[in-house]
């Protein structure tokens, strides 16, 4: 961390790092985007105030800036999942990114995260999961993007969204192999009493 353990981080000390997400240096915002997801990851409350820049910083030329601030806003959906909601359009873009398959990634967990918050977000990001599942069917990524699915499965989804989500990993539980054929069951089983 910069300067500050975040268990003792201060509200002046998550500022200053916030305010650097729009540093000129393309290696400070790196540096304080990596200390912004630990924070996250601890106190997700410490930047509950700052969700605009963190939006703000999706924008940002640079790869780890905008996977680690995605890593944030991901740490925050599950006490801030109407705030966060804001960084949607972001993280679309962050989903279909050319030159980061981190970048991909995280943006497909945020999705994961936000989406089973709600039966209307899990209604909004299927369409996106649903596409990045199949652009990225057997890429490096993949086990992480079937781990994120399970707990999509497991959250607050629509029975629609359910039924789709059964359907489109249905092939890959019966045909599949090794943790493809492993996760698709498991996202099943738990995806199938919410399809009812």
């Amino acid at each position: 961390m910069t300067g500050e353990n975040s268990k003792t981080m201060s509200a002046t000390g998550v500022a200053a790092l916030v305010e650097g997400l729009s540093a000129s240096s393309r290696r400070r915002r790196q540096g304080v985007s990596q200390d912004i997801a630990a924070v996250a990851a601890k106190d997700p409350s410490l930047l509950a105030g700052h969700i605009d820049a963190l939006v703000d910083a999706l924008g940002r030329p640079e790869a780890q800036t905008r996977w680690e601030v995605l890593d944030a806003l991901s740490s925050m959906t599950g006490d801030y999942a109407d705030q966060v909601s804001v960084a949607f359009d972001g993280a679309e873009a962050s989903l279909f990114d050319d030159d980061s398959a981190t970048v991909r990634l995280a943006a497909f967990l945020f999705l994961c995260r936000l989406g089973a918050t709600s039966p209307a977000r899990s209604d909004e990001s299927w369409p996106l999961l649903d596409e990045a599942i199949q652009c990225y069917h057997g890429d490096a990524e993949y086990r992480d993007m079937l781990e994120g699915l399970l707990g999509f499965a497991g959250g607050s989804i629509s029975k629609k969204t359910a039924k789709e989500l059964v359907s489109r990993v249905q092939f890959d539980a019966e045909s599949g192999n090794g943790y493809i054929k492993q996760f698709s069951g498991d996202i099943i089983a738990v995806a199938k009493g919410k399809a009812k």
